[in-house]
Protein backbone atom coordinates (compact mmCIF):
# COMPACT_ATOMS: atom_id res chain seq x y z
CA UNK A 1 0.00 0.00 0.00
CA UNK A 2 1.57 3.27 -0.61
CA UNK A 3 0.35 6.56 0.17
CA UNK A 4 0.02 10.29 -1.07
CA UNK A 5 2.12 13.06 1.31
CA UNK A 6 0.74 16.49 0.50
CA UNK A 7 2.11 19.62 1.02
CA UNK A 8 1.44 23.38 0.37
CA UNK A 9 4.40 25.81 0.90
CA UNK A 10 6.59 23.08 1.68
CA UNK A 11 4.30 22.26 5.19
CA UNK A 12 2.60 18.92 4.91
CA UNK A 13 -0.91 19.10 5.07
CA UNK A 14 -2.11 15.99 5.09
CA UNK A 15 -1.58 12.08 4.34
CA UNK A 16 -3.71 9.72 2.51
CA UNK A 17 -2.62 5.73 1.76
CA UNK A 18 -3.78 4.52 -1.25
CA UNK A 19 -6.52 2.26 -0.07
CA UNK A 20 -8.47 1.60 -3.11
CA UNK A 21 -7.49 0.68 -6.62
CA UNK A 22 -9.04 3.84 -7.40
CA UNK A 23 -8.65 7.12 -5.51
CA UNK A 24 -10.00 10.23 -6.97
CA UNK A 25 -8.23 13.93 -6.41
CA UNK A 26 -9.99 16.80 -6.40
CA UNK A 27 -11.38 19.86 -4.98
CA UNK A 28 -15.43 18.32 -4.44
CA UNK A 29 -15.89 17.21 -0.89
CA UNK A 30 -16.70 13.49 -2.95
CA UNK A 31 -13.13 13.39 -3.74
CA UNK A 32 -11.40 10.79 -2.18
CA UNK A 33 -8.18 13.69 -1.67
CA UNK A 34 -9.96 16.65 -1.24
CA UNK A 35 -7.98 19.88 -1.55
CA UNK A 36 -9.82 22.78 -1.18
CA UNK A 37 -8.08 25.33 -3.60
CA UNK A 38 -9.82 27.04 -6.51
CA UNK A 39 -6.75 26.24 -8.75
CA UNK A 40 -7.99 22.83 -8.35
CA UNK A 41 -10.54 21.35 -10.73
CA UNK A 42 -13.74 19.53 -8.65
CA UNK A 43 -12.31 15.98 -10.30
CA UNK A 44 -9.08 17.13 -10.92
CA UNK A 45 -7.13 13.67 -11.17
CA UNK A 46 -6.84 9.66 -10.49
CA UNK A 47 -4.92 7.20 -9.30
CA UNK A 48 -5.18 3.79 -10.54
CA UNK A 49 -3.69 0.88 -8.89
CA UNK A 50 -2.93 -2.56 -11.12
CA UNK A 51 -1.12 -5.07 -9.03
CA UNK A 52 1.64 -3.10 -7.26
CA UNK A 53 1.82 -0.60 -10.06
CA UNK A 54 -0.30 2.78 -9.37
CA UNK A 55 -0.71 5.20 -12.75
CA UNK A 56 -1.98 9.06 -12.64
CA UNK A 57 -4.45 10.25 -14.72
CA UNK A 58 -5.55 13.88 -15.66
CA UNK A 59 -9.46 14.31 -16.07
CA UNK A 60 -9.36 16.99 -18.12
CA UNK A 61 -8.62 19.77 -15.62
CA UNK A 62 -8.05 23.26 -15.91
CA UNK A 63 -5.03 23.60 -14.74
CA UNK A 64 -3.27 20.29 -15.49
CA UNK A 65 -1.72 17.83 -13.81
CA UNK A 66 2.39 17.59 -13.41
CA UNK A 67 4.75 15.03 -12.67
CA UNK A 68 8.30 16.15 -11.85
CA UNK A 69 7.65 19.40 -13.67
CA UNK A 70 6.24 18.09 -16.90
CA UNK A 71 2.44 18.26 -17.82
CA UNK A 72 1.20 14.36 -18.02
CA UNK A 73 -2.33 13.06 -18.87
CA UNK A 74 -1.81 9.30 -18.17
CA UNK A 75 1.63 7.75 -16.20
CA UNK A 76 3.09 5.07 -14.09
CA UNK A 77 4.21 6.73 -11.11
CA UNK A 78 7.71 6.06 -9.50
CA UNK A 79 8.93 6.13 -6.02
CA UNK A 80 9.31 9.79 -4.76
CA UNK A 81 7.89 10.97 -8.17
CA UNK A 82 6.18 14.86 -7.00
CA UNK A 83 2.66 15.34 -8.44
CA UNK A 84 1.86 19.16 -8.63
CA UNK A 85 -1.35 20.26 -8.65
CA UNK A 86 -2.09 24.04 -8.69
CA UNK A 87 0.37 25.28 -5.92
CA UNK A 88 -0.10 22.05 -3.88
CA UNK A 89 2.89 19.59 -4.20
CA UNK A 90 2.06 15.90 -3.13
CA UNK A 91 4.89 13.35 -3.15
CA UNK A 92 4.30 9.61 -4.20
CA UNK A 93 5.59 7.06 -1.88
CA UNK A 94 5.33 3.74 -3.10
CA UNK A 95 5.10 0.59 -0.51
CA UNK A 96 8.29 -0.92 0.64
CA UNK A 97 8.87 -3.32 -1.79
CA UNK A 98 8.16 -7.57 -0.96
CA UNK A 99 12.29 -8.00 -1.26
CA UNK A 100 13.25 -5.56 1.78
CA UNK A 101 10.89 -7.55 4.01
CA UNK A 102 12.28 -11.39 3.72
CA UNK A 103 13.83 -12.57 6.17
CA UNK A 104 16.35 -15.47 5.45
CA UNK A 105 15.91 -18.40 7.89
CA UNK A 106 18.95 -20.72 8.75
CA UNK A 107 19.93 -23.77 11.08
CA UNK A 108 20.01 -23.34 14.14
CA UNK A 109 23.74 -23.58 14.91
CA UNK A 110 24.89 -23.09 11.03
CA UNK A 111 27.55 -20.35 10.17
CA UNK A 112 26.71 -19.55 6.92
CA UNK A 113 28.33 -16.77 5.06
CA UNK A 114 26.58 -13.92 3.87
CA UNK A 115 25.27 -13.78 0.58
CA UNK A 116 27.01 -11.63 -1.30
CA UNK A 117 25.53 -8.51 -2.82
CA UNK A 118 23.23 -8.20 -6.39
CA UNK A 119 25.14 -7.29 -9.22
CA UNK A 120 24.66 -3.42 -9.98
CA UNK A 121 22.25 -3.42 -12.93
CA UNK A 122 23.30 -1.84 -16.14
CA UNK A 123 20.78 0.26 -17.90
CA UNK A 124 18.59 -0.78 -20.94
CA UNK A 125 18.33 0.50 -24.12
CA UNK A 126 16.20 1.10 -26.97
CA UNK A 127 17.75 0.77 -30.35
CA UNK A 128 15.55 2.32 -32.87
CA UNK A 129 15.03 -0.19 -36.20
CA UNK A 130 13.41 1.87 -38.77
CA UNK A 131 12.53 5.51 -39.80
CA UNK A 132 14.91 8.72 -40.05
CA UNK A 133 16.18 7.78 -36.26
CA UNK A 134 17.23 4.14 -37.46
CA UNK A 135 20.27 2.78 -35.36
CA UNK A 136 20.00 5.49 -32.41
CA UNK A 137 19.84 3.99 -29.14
CA UNK A 138 17.94 5.62 -26.01
CA UNK A 139 19.64 4.99 -22.92
CA UNK A 140 17.14 3.72 -20.06
CA UNK A 141 18.78 5.58 -17.17
CA UNK A 142 15.62 6.79 -15.56
CA UNK A 143 13.21 5.12 -13.20
CA UNK A 144 10.30 5.69 -15.58
CA UNK A 145 10.75 6.72 -19.41
CA UNK A 146 7.86 7.99 -22.08
CA UNK A 147 8.14 7.00 -25.49
CA UNK A 148 5.85 7.36 -28.61
CA UNK A 149 4.04 10.55 -30.02
CA UNK A 150 2.09 13.01 -27.34
CA UNK A 151 -1.76 13.05 -28.77
CA UNK A 152 -1.17 9.66 -30.54
CA UNK A 153 0.41 6.47 -29.04
CA UNK A 154 2.51 6.72 -25.70
CA UNK A 155 3.99 4.69 -23.63
CA UNK A 156 6.11 4.19 -20.49
CA UNK A 157 9.24 2.33 -19.94
CA UNK A 158 9.76 1.31 -15.70
CA UNK A 159 12.70 -0.10 -14.06
CA UNK A 160 12.19 -2.07 -11.18
CA UNK A 161 14.25 -3.79 -8.91
CA UNK A 162 13.36 -6.84 -10.72
CA UNK A 163 13.51 -5.51 -14.18
CA UNK A 164 11.95 -3.01 -16.81
CA UNK A 165 7.82 -2.87 -17.74
CA UNK A 166 6.40 -1.75 -20.43
CA UNK A 167 2.86 0.32 -20.13
CA UNK A 168 0.27 1.83 -22.23
CA UNK A 169 -0.12 5.53 -21.60
CA UNK A 170 -2.05 7.17 -24.02
CA UNK A 171 -3.58 6.92 -27.47
CA UNK A 172 -6.79 4.40 -29.06
CA UNK A 173 -3.91 1.98 -30.55
CA UNK A 174 -1.74 -0.15 -27.83
CA UNK A 175 2.13 -0.73 -28.57
CA UNK A 176 2.65 -3.98 -29.40
CA UNK A 177 5.61 -6.16 -28.23
CA UNK A 178 6.85 -9.72 -30.05
CA UNK A 179 3.62 -8.89 -32.40
CA UNK A 180 1.10 -9.21 -29.51
CA UNK A 181 -0.84 -5.78 -28.10
CA UNK A 182 -0.15 -5.07 -24.56
CA UNK A 183 -2.88 -5.31 -22.16
CA UNK A 184 -3.98 -3.75 -19.44
CA UNK A 185 -0.92 -2.89 -16.66
CA UNK A 186 2.66 -3.88 -17.19
CA UNK A 187 3.96 -6.21 -19.40
CA UNK A 188 7.24 -7.19 -18.10
CA UNK A 189 10.42 -6.72 -20.91
CA UNK A 190 13.59 -9.13 -22.22
CA UNK A 191 16.41 -8.85 -23.81
CA UNK A 192 15.80 -8.90 -27.60
CA UNK A 193 11.96 -7.78 -27.08
CA UNK A 194 10.55 -5.91 -30.49
CA UNK A 195 8.44 -3.09 -29.62
CA UNK A 196 6.01 -1.44 -32.01
CA UNK A 197 5.17 1.99 -30.85
CA UNK A 198 3.53 5.18 -33.09
CA UNK A 199 4.71 3.98 -36.49
CA UNK A 200 8.08 3.08 -34.95
CA UNK A 201 9.68 -0.50 -33.96
CA UNK A 202 12.39 -0.79 -31.41
CA UNK A 203 14.09 -3.40 -29.86
CA UNK A 204 14.86 -4.11 -26.42
CA UNK A 205 18.55 -4.60 -25.14
CA UNK A 206 19.60 -5.32 -21.58
CA UNK A 207 23.07 -7.13 -20.97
Amino acid sequence: MGKLVVSLDNVVVKEAPLLKDRVTVGRRPYNDVVIDNLAVSGEHAVLHSVGGDVFIEDLNSTNGTYINGKAVKKQLLAHNDLIEIGKYRIRYMAESPDYERTMILRPSGAHSAAPPPPAPQLPASLKVLNGGAAGREVVLNKAVTTVGKPGTQVASIAKRPTGYVLAHVEGPVRPRVNGQDVADGVTPLKNGDLIELAGTRMQFIQC
